[in-house]
């Protein structure tokens, strides 16, 4: 006859251990939500939209110290253009999708402007594809 098991006691939450989010997970939570922004906010004047090539997909990179994380976006934005608006636009939505998504507080984020693309170089940009 065997004697029943029994079952140990259920170990409380806190105990349970700790779910880590890697930082490269992060960036691309917060790459993403620059790019929904963006998406979300005219670029530049109507006539420069279909000029050439649209300015390239943002990048991000993290710090993440405990449930902190410190957030740098590199953008590329079509000029001219609210450059302030779109950078304001992009703060916001990192700090929502970030906070949303991996339960971080955000208490910066920093945006580098790498270029800047008017109609006028992209339209120089895609003649000189072409004479290739």
């Amino acid at each position: 006859m065997t004697t029943p098991r029994s079952t140990p006691p259920p170990v409380p939450p806190a105990e349970r251990g700790a779910t880590m989010i890697a930082d490269r997970v992060v960036a691309k939570i917060a790459a993403q939500a620059a790019r929904e922004a963006l998406a979300a906010r005219p670029q530049g004047p109507p006539a420069a939209a279909g000029a050439g090539a649209a300015p390239g997909a943002p990048h991000a990179t993290v710090t993440v110290h405990h449930d902190i994380a410190r957030v740098r976006v590199s953008l590329e934005l079509d000029y001219p253009s609210d450059l302030a608006a779109q950078c304001a636009a992009v703060r916001r939505q990192v700090v929502r999708r970030v906070e949303e998504c991996a339960a971080m507080s955000v208490p910066e984020v920093d945006i580098d402007i790498e270029h800047l693309h008017s109609a006028h170089t992209r339209t120089a940009a895609l003649r000189t594809r072409k004479l290739r």
